[in-house]
């Protein structure tokens, strides 16, 4: 159980790290091979655009996690607490049916590729891939956030909706 738990804490932010640095290597690798020996690596570039992309969609989940997502709250600002909680499940509500959709079609897509990438001569499904894994971490994090939300709903602690909802200013 102790090992679940440390999976639910840290795979976003290792996965984020090991991705970062692994792309920051590679292109001062680039760097140094094009100035410093007149020559280049040929699969520097497409690897690194690849881990970027793989960073973006586990960036998604992350900032579901971290309640870190910009949003619009002209509506929400306008209402005490168990309205502000309100909003927040209909908008979790509908990212979750985006990240859905996105994470079927995007299975349907990786079934259909069969194309290499040209430099690294790697399948091309693993690129694609990326979408639809970080939008099922992200399906888990709207989970994890509809359980807390009912769970304040059912227990009317409106004290841990701050902390949850990541409100900074007062309720109207």
């Amino acid at each position: 159980m102790n090992v679940l738990k440390w999976v639910d804490k840290n795979l976003e932010e290792y996965l984020l790290m090991f991705l970062s640095v692994f792309t920051v290597i590679v292109i001062f690798s680039q760097v140094v091979m094009r100035y410093l020996f007149n020559n280049s690596l040929t699969w520097s570039e497409e690897i690194a655009r690849y881990a970027f992309i793989w960073m973006i969609y586990i960036g998604v989940s992350y900032g579901v996690k971290r309640n870190a997502h910009l949003a619009v709250d002209i509506l929400p600002i306008m209402f005490k607490e168990k309205g502000k909680l309100i909003f927040a499940i209909i908008a979790d509500f509908f990212f979750l049916v985006f990240t859905i959709i996105v994470t079927i079609y995007g299975l349907d897509i990786i079934s259909k590729i069969t194309r290499e990438s040209a430099a690294l001569e790697i399948p091309m499904s693993y690129v694609y891939a990326a979408p639809v894994a970080g939008m099922g971490l992200t399906i888990i994090r709207l989970l994890q956030r509809f359980v807390l939300h009912y769970k304040v709903l059912r227990e009317g602690k409106a004290i841990k909706l701050k902390k949850i909802l990541g409100w900074k200013g007062e309720a109207a």
